[in-house]
């Protein structure tokens, strides 16, 4: 609504902060992290999805687009230029097919693509689920020319299934796209700047007037800037007003961000120039790090750095130095009444990690070795820690070493003590995982660490955290991959691991009926071999953990491959579960047939299904037990009765005409 001239909102129709829906807490780092710490997230599971629907603004062609995309089994593939929003409208496309709130809707699959990761399993898409394939950051003919491959075979999949994909195309390359997908192609145009902008303040609820963005200054920003640039402009304008030190107008407000956006680098290039030596530098880098930590812990962070980089301590004592609030004057840093450190200008220390980071390229190796020291300096708060951890990943992944960020997780997993995870480890994995251009290298590093027997157990867990919180909403495929391999080996993390994955596979039946056939496969090696997956198979396939109503011939098929085992303990819980199952519920009788039919042809397992059953009963039965049992028995009787029969005839020789009608 308007009022006076300000604008305001009044009931917005979704989520205003910076994310919605419940959080939750594994190993101290909750899933929320990276929206709450300022980090742009590329999952698109539905928190995000619905965000990004209430700030939305559709570009020229997007109607078009979203008529072809209505029709089961479409493909669309979008042409755009760079920083025009397309991987957000590609998002919002696929993300519009379920906005009526159906139940098929929560059930349809909503997952990315990768156009270069090796398939670990087959796509097998069903009506009405949902892909994005972003193809944007390819720059040569050759992989191109790849990833148009893998292209045909999923829209064949897509077409025949019934499902939805859109395909994010590069730019520049369009001389090498194939002639057959024109028809489904459609060129998106970009928003206006200015709209963004006010949709994103309004969501927001910034209260400003239509005439605060119509400055001359700001028209070259809505007119050419990325996409990005102006989504993170609304947000510095949000920071401005939450952090209470660049009073209380909205002019101020869009004053300190809009320099911000435009004028930061330049800014921390001539402060540089200007500050000379090692220490007033080092001091300027590790408060750009450790910003709003406590200013005796970017003290202590000030001095590791210069012991990292082998910098001579002064021969003076610190009595006759520059005094610790004198340094922090000269570079413009301020103390708050809490104690804690921040520079007077906004997002200040976001230009000059940029700047150190893009213009002392033989300093990297050192600031990986100073981080992964510092960022377990005592006087952190955990919230302290996941900041740096994202402000040396974000710097990282930017100059093209996500080896350095790994190379953190793997530290800081290791040092972890007891049964405990580093949460530093698992932000610096989802972030990894985040990544536009190093999320499939994050995801092949994880494969790798998984399948390897030398991983510590730290590791382990930082991996089975990331599975959960991250990579099994974006890509839940190879998380239960990952899970699995995480799963079986031995040690006390691959407990974890086992209930991950048997929870990730329990809330879905695409992925319950995956990993049977995973398991079920690995059950035919040697007995060694075998009997990890037989256990994690055995325990799968029990009442609680199976999806509702019952994939039964999943079940039979996973039964099946259970009782053509030699008959172990093993079977005791997974066959009373199913019991107790059918005393309560007449519906999961069906359970008793269908187990018996998995074991026909296999005496010794009968033999056992049957002791189990005995042993159940009990001697004192109770009559829903009673009833149970005895409808067991009667279909291990029946089973056998088959066998004894056929084994007589075969004995018999050929039947006659008449015994065979």
């Amino acid at each position: 609504m308007t009022e006076q001239g300000r604008v305001t909102v009044n009931d917005p129709r979704g989520a205003v902060n910076n994310g919605s829906g419940p959080q939750t807490i594994y190993y101290g780092v909750g899933p929320d992290w990276m929206i709450r710490k300022g980090v742009e997230s590329l999952r698109i599971v539905r928190e995000d999805r619905l965000r990004l629907a209430d700030r939305f603004v559709p570009p020229l062609g997007y109607r078009i687009a979203a008529d072809l995309l209505e029709k089961p089994g479409s493909v669309v593939l979008l042409e755009a230029p760079p920083g025009s929003g397309r991987r957000a409208a590609a998002i919002r496309l696929l993300h519009g097919l379920g906005e009526d709130g159906s139940a098929n809707e929560e059930r349809a699959r909503f997952e990315e693509l990768s156009s270069t990761d090796r398939d670990e399993v087959a796509l097998a898409p069903g009506e009405g689920d949902r892909f994005l394939l972003d193809l944007s950051g390819i720059t040569d003919e050759e992989s191109y020319a790849k990833a148009q491959h893998h292209l045909a075979v999923h829209r064949s999949q897509v077409q025949e299934a019934g499902a939805h994909m859109v395909v994010v195309l590069p730019s520049g390359m369009e001389h090498a796209h194939a002639p057959d997908l024109e028809p489904h192609t459609v060129t998106l145009g970009r928003p206006r700047g200015i709209a963004v902008v006010t949709r994103y303040l309004r969501m927001d609820r910034l209260a400003f007037r239509p005439a605060d963005l119509g400055s001359a200054d700001l028209q070259p920003l809505f007119e050419r800037s990325p996409m990005r640039d102006l989504v993170r402009l609304a947000g510095l304008i949000r920071s401005a007003r939450d952090s209470g030190r660049f009073g209380t107008e909205f002019t101020g407000w869009l004053n300190q961000a809009t320099h911000a956006v435009t004028d930061r680098a330049g800014d921390v290039g001539r402060q540089v120039a200007t500050v000379r030596t090692a220490p007033e530098r080092a001091l300027l880098l590790a408060t750009a790090v450790f910003e709003e930590a406590r200013a005796d812990t970017v003290y202590e962070a000030w001095h590791s750095l210069m012991r990292t980089v082998r910098h001579e301590e002064e021969a003076t004592t610190e009595l006759a130095r520059t005094d610790f609030r004198e340094r922090l004057v000269a570079l413009g840093i301020e103390r708050d009444p809490d104690g804690r450190l921040h520079f007077e200008r906004l997002a200040y220390a976001d230009a000059v990690r940029a700047y150190f980071w893009a213009n002392f390229p033989g300093l990297r190796g050192h600031l990986r070795d100073w981080i992964g020291d510092a960022a377990g300096l005592r006087g952190l708060t955990t919230d302290d820690r996941v900041n740096v951890v994202i402000r040396f990943g974000e710097r990282s992944l930017a100059v093209g070493r996500p080896d350095h960020l790994f190379g953190l997780v793997e530290l800081w997993a290791r040092e972890a003590g007891g049964a405990s995870c580093d949460p530093r480890a698992v932000a610096a994995l989802e972030l990894g995982l985040s990544h536009e251009r190093f999320g499939g290298w994050f995801r092949k590093r994880m494969y790798e660490c998984a399948t390897s027997g030398t991983s510590s157990d730290g590791l382990a867990r930082a991996l089975t955290a990331a599975c959960v919180q991250s990579l099994g909403a974006t890509h839940p495929d190879q998380a239960l991959v990952r899970l699995h391999h995480l799963a079986v080996r031995k040690g006390e993390a691959a407990r974890s691991a086992r209930n991950a994955l048997l929870d990730l596979a329990g809330r879905d039946r695409r992925l319950y009926r995956l990993l049977i056939d995973r398991l079920r496969g690995r059950t035919r090696r040697g007995p060694s071999g075998a009997e990890p997956h037989l256990s994690l198979l055995t325990e799968l396939l029990r009442s609680a953990r199976a999806p509702e109503p019952p994939p039964w011939p999943d079940l039979f098929l996973g039964w099946e491959a259970v009782f053509s085992q030699r008959p172990t303990e093993l079977w005791n819980p997974l066959v009373r579960s199913w019991l107790d199952a059918a005393a309560s519920d007449s519906t999961r009788e069906m359970a008793l047939g269908v187990m018996v039919g998995a074991a026909r042809g296999r005496p010794a397992a009968l033999h056992r299904l049957y002791a189990i059953a005995c042993d159940w009963a009990g001697p004192t039965r109770r009559p829903s037990q009673a009833a149970v049992a005895a409808l067991f028995w009667q279909h291990i009787d029946h089973a056998q009765y088959a066998r004894t029969e056929s084994t007589e005839r075969a004995d018999a020789g050929p039947r006659t005409m008449e015994e065979a009608r």
